[in-house]
């Protein structure tokens, strides 16, 4: 459980590639999330083209650590499998977490690279990666190892902690 702990968002990586037995952990971790009616939405696409990663750069601003790693994990949403409309949204970023922490765990970096709500990189991603109509694309997990330091943080704030009522 220290994971949680000392997650720190990664942006920088060494070049040393990551075994595909570790992103095959990390996906795992994210399926076995929580999810409405336990409706899995899910759908991870695991990038190890550097072509790809280097066009996702060009159409995502906040991406370009994605230039150093030789994995990313695109989280994303199938429509189709929907029981409850819209909880898609937490129950992939309910596995992202997983993942994240997961990542964290097995001694590796990654970050949280947003893109869903926004539809301008909701676009450009599912036309680079090909993705059905009904699939959206949540976020990007670049999957490395840390090239970067960033000891454990307490975001504890007793203030923002109610009991009962505000």
């Amino acid at each position: 459980m220290q994971a949680i702990f000392e997650r720190r968002s990664i942006r920088k990586y060494t070049d040393k590639p990551v075994p595909k037995d570790l992103i095959e952990q990390i996906v795992r971790a994210g399926m076995a999330a929580p999810s409405a009616g336990n409706e899995q939405p899910w759908h991870f696409i695991v990038i190890e083209d550097k072509m790809i990663l280097d066009n996702i750069t060009k159409v995502h601003p906040y991406s370009q650590m994605l230039k150093e790693v030789n994995h990313a994990i695109v989280v994303c949403g199938d429509l189709a499998l929907q029981k409850y409309e819209g909880f898609w949204v937490q129950d992939c970023s309910a596995a992202t977490q997983n993942m994240l922490i997961m990542a964290r765990d097995l001694g590796l970096g990654s970050v949280w690279v947003g893109i869903y709500p926004l539809e301008d990189r909701v676009r450009a991603i599912k036309e680079l990666l090909h993705l059905p109509e009904s699939v959206i694309p949540l976020c990007i997990l670049p999957i490395g190892y840390p090239g970067e330091e960033k000891g454990p943080v307490d975001r504890f704030n007793p203030s923002r902690l109610h009991w009962n009522q505000w």
